[in-house]
């Protein structure tokens, strides 16, 4: 019977290849593609939107080792059941298992040599990926490893070319940290076990149940049995298959005898390709050659390895709250990348993936009734509470746009706004301020800019459910983006203290943005364009702009921040914050501008080799840019139901929808140098919007491109637009002023984007009304002052009250110093040492000043010699950020600034391993007089080898020296 049916899957595989075409489409994936570079992939085989991730790990630590796999490697540890797909922090890797021959051994020769653990050597001439299979040569071993999975099993297959003194070993401690565990023999060819690990998500539960084909004669555990080794007699092959749950052990066996119940690979491996043929024939594409073919359908299948089912066959998942629960009508997934994917991944599934969209869905808002808030970055039912924004709700509202209603809508929405209005992460400082200062929040740009465009979501919803008052406000909300914009550069920027933070450079990567600098971030209002535009002055100074921004020097300067590559200009196709923007040309009647750099990104940023990915795969978001693009369009505004086109670069794409409807794309005249469309027909009538609907995609039909050479500049056409209307608010006042401290008098203007607001104010703590002094002339201070400002237009929402704070020093000091502080950290300027304003708890808000790798030496002039009964520096350590307190702090005096006599010094006492942040005075009564004060400060120099940064450069962080 098994071998009736391997045939019948076999032959019907056949007549699927022969009937459509050369090769079944999961012969053009390609998973080696991503696993070089810093594309962060994996190889192994996993079946669509799997549970299990059936992979080698070839590298232990480091952010390129974040898929477990690099293609620059030569050695695999083992084969792991659980990988994640292109992420920038590592976890999972769960279940090692690993055959070898000989001498057993416990340790895996990490640290020495693969001689001198399990570890083997292979070649890449000995390795083999298709979609849901994997085949490598150990050649330490001679042994030969084939690899297939279902949804919630792995299967693999040992071929012994020498099969004396073979074993197996399950290794539970690799990669991740152990926090509970157990590993249980069952009987001689069953074992089963379970791992409570801590990583990126702080708790992740693991279970699996293990089968052999043959008995094995010793088991073997290491001293605190986490590790077991199962000896075999002479056998030329040894098949393993394993259930995974994060429920149970019993979870794990349910989905192993439910998913493989048999001992056929073959069966198994070819079920599992031609589930991977049915999503991947959701778009049947026709491009110029075969490598465009097998870097699109590879990008497909990247898109479709997550989210991941996250239930046992029985329904049984672990929730937000970890603890077990019962799916009801649903799926549960895991694994959202939601910073990324809400971009293109999600709006992708919408169109092939409608069911599961759904159930995507219904698993945030099980997630939100389970632990409290809807999703940020969900991993294995952990809030990791990565990146920034609260995108679930887009997902949510982008589905419901597009007519996927099917959950609780008022449940959605009731989690939205408390998602939005929960107490963290800035959200406080952004409802009450209408934007967060970077002194308050790091970061402070890319959140409110990002939870602007949420809140616009959430807008937009609470409107389709007739909710007027949560409308009014959100949309008030959506505005924010308008506080942030500093006219006269031209750049969205971080203020404190009601003023943009200077010195400013677009170019720098700094604690102020997300993995990006202003350039990358100053496009990003994709819920107001219209709004931007007009920012901008107008349409052809947007698209001035736009031209500067691939155009302009590509060099970042600043933090060094791996995740910004692919740059063209400022244009960062690497890093996803980028994504929508070769697109914005659309918006000003300027569409071949588009096409010209989605074409470039399209042939430069995506190959069929291992680093064929110019950044993080992200979950599906790099490859998803490519898919949509590719078949002549994108999603630039998730939230509305529009899809900008660009420059489709397949021959024809027929989109095989869940409706039983086909929606046909042929691209006429298609090459390498015809990249600019010339017309447009839709069902046959010519098709003048450089944009298309949702809906009109649903209904099937055929859209036709043709291509030239020349770009179309005559092409009358309507353009896409995304516009708040109304609802309109007046942009918070801001302020320029030399500094925030000052010795004798200090000039303070008030400004406002707009030129028709009228700025009112008050000096004596009131709030200001319509009634306080209107300001017209620069306010002139002479003593410590608190500014209050209010902005009004006719016709618009005021806006939020201001406030800003200058305070006047009597003495004029000043600071030197021996070696400079670094430029990210400079915490105020030259004296922002002794400016009265002291750094808080997060070294990331700009108060700081810090030096890496390095002793400090800086001297205070007091300007005039007095008596000095104290000094003190304060200093932060955050070991988890490589800064620790100094090993030692002097304190001299001089009166010439060239003598200096110790007057004190003070050893560290907080303990170097102390996590989480610590504040701390080095204070010392000295009772002298003196002009000049000079402070040493000792660093603790080279990490230590306990910490995971062991053997790199420590930071020092110093804030505020007093001298009294």
């Amino acid at each position: 019977m098994k071998q009736t049916l391997s045939t019948l899957i076999i032959l019907s595989i056949l007549f699927f290849s022969c009937s459509k075409q050369e090769k079944a489409l999961h012969e053009y994936v390609n998973p080696f593609i991503g696993t070089g570079g810093h594309g962060h992939t994996y190889p192994g085989a996993s079946a669509p939107f799997g549970g299990v991730q059936l992979s080698p790990d070839t590298r232990l630590e480091g952010w390129d080792g974040c898929g477990g796999y690099h293609y620059s490697d030569s050695v695999i540890y083992g084969f792991s059941h659980t990988h994640l797909s292109g992420t920038g922090i590592p976890d999972y890797a769960d279940f090692l298992f690993m055959p070898a021959t000989g001498k057993p051994k416990f340790d895996n020769g990490y640290k020495t040599s693969p001689d001198q653990g399990y570890a083997s050597r292979f070649s890449h001439s000995n390795e083999k990926a298709i979609a849901g299979y994997y085949q490598v040569f150990l050649s330490d071993y001679n042994i030969n490893v084939e690899l297939t999975s279902t949804t919630r099993a792995g299967f693999h297959k040992y071929s012994f070319d020498n099969p004396e003194d073979a074993y197996i070993i399950i290794d539970l401690e690799h990669r991740d940290e152990l926090l509970d565990y157990k590993l249980e023999v069952v009987d001689n060819k069953t074992v089963q076990g379970m791992r409570i690990s801590k990583s990126w998500a702080v708790e992740q539960y693991a279970f699996f149940y293990a089968e052999l084909s043959e008995a094995a004669e010793e088991f073997i555990y290491n001293q605190d049995s986490t590790k077991l080794i199962m000896k075999f007699s002479p056998k030329k092959e040894i098949l393993v298959k394993t259930g995974i749950s994060a429920v149970s052990t019993e979870g794990a066996k349910k989905n192993l005898h439910a998913e493989i119940p048999d001992w056929d690979f073959e069966v198994v491996k070819t079920q599992t390709q031609m589930a991977w043929d049915k999503e991947l024939a959701k778009i049947e594409v026709e491009t110029v050659n075969d490598i465009d073919k097998e870097i699109f359908y590879t990008a497909l299948y990247h898109t479709y390895l997550n989210p991941n089912t996250f239930q046992d066959v029985d329904g049984q998942y672990r929730g937000t709250d970890l603890k077990v629960h019962g799916a009801n009508g649903f799926n549960n997934y895991t694994i959202f990348s939601l910073w990324d994917t809400y971009r293109g991944a999600h709006p992708l599934y919408t169109i092939t993936q409608q069911e599961r969209t759904k159930d995507f869905i219904n698993t945030f808002l099980n997630h939100y009734k389970n632990g409290g808030k809807l999703p940020m970055w969900e991993l294995s039912g952990n809030y990791t509470y990565c990146m920034v924004g609260y995108h679930s709700v887009p997902v949510i509202v982008d589905a419901y746009q597009k007519g996927l209603t099917d959950f609780d809508t008022e449940l959605a929405l009731e989690a939205m706004i408390k998602t939005a209005t929960a107490d963290e992460l800035g959200k406080q400082h952004y409802i009450q301020k209408g934007y967060m200062a970077s002194d308050e929040e790091h970061e402070s740009v890319s959140k409110n800019l990002e939870y602007a465009y949420d809140d616009w979501c959430i807008a937009q919803f609470a409107k389709a459910l007739g909710n007027t008052e949560v409308y009014e406000e959100y949309t008030q909300r959506a505005q924010n983006y308008k506080n942030i914009f500093e006219p006269t550069s031209e750049f969205m920027r971080a203020k404190r203290n009601q003023q943009f933070t200077e010195p400013f450079n677009p170019t720098e990567v700094n604690f102020n943005f997300t993995e990006a600098n202003s350039w990358q971030y100053s496009f990003y209002v994709p819920q107001d364009i219209s709004g931007l535009i007009k920012l901008y002055g107008g349409q052809e100074k947007f698209e001035e702009k736009l031209d500067l921004l691939f155009s302009t020097t590509n060099e970042t300067s600043g933090r060094e921040q791996v995740d910004i590559t692919g740059l063209v200009g400022q244009y960062a196709h690497g890093n996803e914050p980028s994504h929508h923007m070769t697109y914005l040309y659309n918006f000003i009647g300027k569409p071949w501008k588009t096409q010209e750099r989605v074409r470039q990104m399209l042939d430069e940023m995506y190959t069929n080799q291992p680093d064929g990915l110019i950044g993080n795969e992200d979950c599906g978001q790099m490859s998803a840019w490519y898919v949509l693009s590719a078949i002549g369009f994108y999603p630039v505004t998730p939230g509305s139901t529009d899809y900008i086109i660009g420059s489709p670069k397949v021959k024809s794409a027929n989109v095989n929808l869940e409706n039983g409807k086909t929606f046909f794309i042929t691209v006429n005249n298609q090459s390498k140098d015809n990249i600019y469309v010339k017309s447009m027909y839709l069902n046959g009538q010519p098709y003048n919007k450089s944009f298309i609907s949702h809906t009109e995609i649903m209904k099937g039909g055929e859209l036709i491109f043709e291509m030239s050479a020349e770009p179309n500049t005559k092409w009358e056409h309507e353009i896409p637009a995304t516009s708040i209307e109304d609802q309109l608010i007046t942009a918070v006042p801001y302020v320029e002023a030399e500094s925030q401290v000052f010795f004798d008098s200090l000039k303070v203007e008030l400004k406002n984007i707009d030129s028709n607001a009228n700025i009112y104010f008050t000096l004596d703590g009131s709030t200001p009304t319509a009634q306080s002094d209107s300001y017209s002339d620069p306010i002139i201070l002479n003593k410590t002052a608190t500014i209050k400002m209010l902005a009004i237009v006719e016709g618009q929402t005021p806006s939020k009250e201001a406030v800003s704070k200058f305070i006047k020093v009597d003495s004029k000091r000043t600071v030197t110093y021996k070696n400079k502080y670094n430029t990210q950290y400079a915490g105020g300027g030259e004296n922002g040492l002794i400016d009265y304003i002291r750094g808080g708890d997060d070294f990331r808000t700009g108060a700081w000043q810090g030096w890496q790798g390095q002793d400090v030496e800086l001297v205070i002039d007091l300007n005039v010699e007095q008596n000095i009964k104290t000094i003190s520096a304060g200093f932060l350590q955050d070991i988890k950020s490589w800064i620790w307190m100094p090993k030692k702090v002097t304190y001299s005096v001089s009166n010439d600034g060239k003598n200096f006599k110790e007057v004190a010094t003070i050893t560290g006492k907080t303990d170097d391993h102390e996590e989480g942040v610590v504040l701390d005075n080095y204070t010392a009564k000295v009772n002298t007089k003196a002009k000049y004060v000079k402070v040493q400060i000792e660093s603790y120099g080279e990490v230590q080898e306990w910490h995971l940064g062991a053997g790199g450069q420590s930071w020092v962080f110093v804030d505020e020296v007093v001298v009294e």
